[in-house]
């Protein structure tokens, strides 16, 4: 078994942009997104809200799993936040303590 791997989705505002990815590292790769140190679409667009993550326990279900709902319509993916965090609260200060 591999060790834990992560499907996230990172946010700029409630109903913002959206920015789904994989990591096997949450806590740190949320962080960098959050300081600034990814350069590209999420630092553009101040996306840095942690809104909904996965757990997976192989690296290939997780990138398996971003491609799918990669390519989900929009309200799908709001539809999948706001499954678990109707209120797309920054999920990070509760994985990082």
């Amino acid at each position: 078994m591999d060790k834990p791997s992560y499907v996230y989705i990172l946010a700029s505002r409630r109903y913002g942009t959206l920015y789904i990815g994989v990591t096997s590292d949450l806590i740190r790769r949320v962080w960098q997104h959050k300081e600034g140190f990814v350069e590209g679409f999420t630092k553009t667009h101040k996306v840095k809200l942690l809104v909904w993550y996965e757990v997976h326990t192989e690296i290939v279900s997780a990138i398996t799993r971003e491609k799918q709902i990669k390519k989900w319509r929009r309200n799908c993916k709001v539809n999948l936040i706001q499954s678990t965090n109707p209120h797309w609260h920054d999920l990070y200060p509760g994985i990082s303590a």
